[in-house]
C-alpha cells in the first residue's frame, strides 16, 4: 500500500535528496511514442484523404503495440511504471477528488488517484478505437485479420463506434493535458519536463508506493511470447478470402465490349436491376447504339446479372446500388458514387489521362476486380509538355 516518504534528517539538511527518480525508461518512451502515434492517427483519420489509409493504419497498428508494450511492463517495470502503485481505489479517488476541491490534496510521487483514473481511461479509449479500427478494415475495406468474418453492415457500425470513441480520446487528451496543466502549478513541479528526464522534486510529505525493481528480460520475454504469435496470426488470417468479395477475373467477353467505348465497369457496381435494364435497351444506351448479338447479349447479361452489387459486399458493391431517382441506370448519378467522389473536383475527371468519369480504371488500380482498395487509388495529372 502506499506510504509516505520517511525522513531521519530534517529537510533543511544537507543530505536530504534534492530530487527522485520517477518515471522509468519505460514509461518515458511510451509515453511519448503514443503521443506521436495518436497525433498521427488523429491526422490520417480525420483528413478524408484515401491515400492517407495505409498511414493511418501504420500508426493505428503503432498504437496497439505500445498499448500493449504498456500492459506488459505495468505488470513488470519498475515502481511507478507498476499499475499496483497507482490503481485508484474508489474511496480514494473520491478523497482526493474532495481534497483537490479544497485546495489540500496530497501531493503523491507517482500518479495521484485522480490522474490514474485518466491514464486507464485513455489506456481503454485505445484499446476501443484499435478493435473498432480493425473490424471496420476488416467490414468497410476488406482487409486486415477478421475481413474473413466481418460483413460490410458490421464494419459500418464499427465505423460509427470508431469515429465517436476518436472525438472522445480527444476530450481525454484535453482533460489530461488540462490536469497536467492545473497539477503542475499546484505542485510547483513541471510534470511535462519530470516526463522526459524521470526525474521530479523530491517532498518529505508525498506519498510514496514501495519500491519494485525493474524487470525488463522478463518484460521482453512476455512481450515477444503475446506480439510474435499475434504477428503471425495476423497475416496469416489476413490472407483468406474477405467475406463477401468472390475471386474471378472480370468475363473477357464483356471486357471486350465494353472496352470499345470505355473502361468496363465491374458487375459488382450496379443491381441486377440495373444490368437488365441496360442490357435490355442497348440500341439506346445513353444516346449510343451498342446494339449485340442476341446470343452475346443474353450471355453477358447472365454473367452482369449473376455478379450483380447484391452478390458482393464491398464498399463499392454496397453503396452504388441503390440507383438514382432521377437517372436509374447511371452509376455515377448514385448517391454513392458522388458521395464518395465528393471531394475530387470535376476539373480532375476532365484530364485527358483521367478520361472522364466512365473510366474508373484510370484512377483505381483494382477497378476490373471490384475490391476498390484505398491503396490502389492513383489519380493520374497530366503529363507535362516537353
Amino acid at each position: 500500500m502506499p506510504v509516505r516518504f520517511q525522513s531521519t534528517s530534517r529537510p533543511e539538511q544537507a543530505d536530504a535528496p534534492a530530487s527522485i527518480r520517477v518515471w522509468d525508461w519505460g514509461v518515458r518512451t511510451f509515453h511519448w511514442l503514443l503521443a506521436a502515434s495518436v497525433t498521427g492517427a488523429l491526422a490520417t483519420g480525420f483528413i478524408d484523404a484515401k491515400w492517407l489509409f495505409d498511414t493511418h493504419v501504420v500508426f493505428g497498428t503503432g498504437i496497439a503495440t505500445l498499448v500493449v508494450l504498456r500492459i506488459v511492463w505495468g505488470f513488470s517495470g519498475s515502481t511507478y511504471a507498476r499499475f499496483s502503485s497507482f490503481l485508484p481505489r474508489p474511496y480514494a479517488l473520491l478523497t482526493h477528488a474532495r481534497d483537490l476541491a479544497g485546495q489540500n490534496a496530497d501531493h503523491y510521487v507517482g500518479h495521484n488517484p485522480v490522474g490514474a483514473l485518466m491514464i486507464l481511461a485513455l489506456l481503454a479509449g485505445l484499446a476501443g478505437l484499435i478493435v473498432t479500427g480493425v473490424i471496420v478494415m476488416a467490414g468497410v475495406f476488406k482487409e486486415g485479420p477478421l475481413a474473413a468474418f466481418t460483413t460490410f453492415a458490421q464494419g459500418r457500425t464499427a465505423k460509427e463506434f470508431h469515429e465517436a470513441l476518436a472525438f472522445g480520446l480527444i476530450g481525454l487528451i484535453a482533460l489530461h493535458v488540462c490536469g497536467i496543466v492545473i497539477e503542475s502549478l499546484r505542485t510547483r513541479e513541471n510534470l511535462v519536463r519530470a516526463m522526459l528526464t524521470g526525474v521530479k522534486r523530491y517532498r518529505p510529505d508525498a506519498i510514496a508506493a514501495p519500491s519494485v525493481k525493474a524487470r525488463p528480460f522478463v518484460a521482453t520475454g512476455i512481450a515477444a511470447f503475446i506480439l510474435v504469435p499475434a504477428a503471425v496470426a495476423v497475416i496469416r488470417l489476413s490472407q483468406l478470402l474477405p467475406l463477401g468479395v468472390p475471386v474471378a477475373p472480370l468475363d473477357s467477353a464483356y471486357a471486350k465490349e465494353c472496352k470499345a467505348c470505355h473502361a468496363p465497369h465491374h458487375p459488382s457496381l450496379a443491381s441486377e436491376t440495373v444490368w437488365t435494364a441496360i442490357m435490355g435497351n442497348l440500341s439506346d444506351h445513353f444516346g449510343d447504339n451498342a446494339s449485340l448479338d442476341p446470343h452475346v447479349a443474353a450471355t453477358l447479361t447472365t454473367y452482369l446479372t449473376a455478379n450483380s452489387a447484391e452478390h458482393w459486399d464491398t464498399n463499392a458493391a454496397n453503396r452504388l446500388r441503390r440507383s438514382s431517382a432521377t437517372e436509374p441506370l447511371r452509376i455515377t448519378a448514385t448517391e454513392g458514387w458522388k458521395s464518395i467522389h465528393r471531394n475530387i473536383p470535376n476539373a480532375v475527371f476532365k484530364r485527358n489521362m483521367v478520361g472522364g468519369k466512365l473510366n474508373c480504371t484510370n484512377c483505381h488500380a483494382d477497378a476490373e476486380t471490384g475490391h476498390f482498395a484505398p491503396r490502389a487509388i492513383h489519380i493520374r495529372k497530366e503529363k507535362a509538355t516537353p
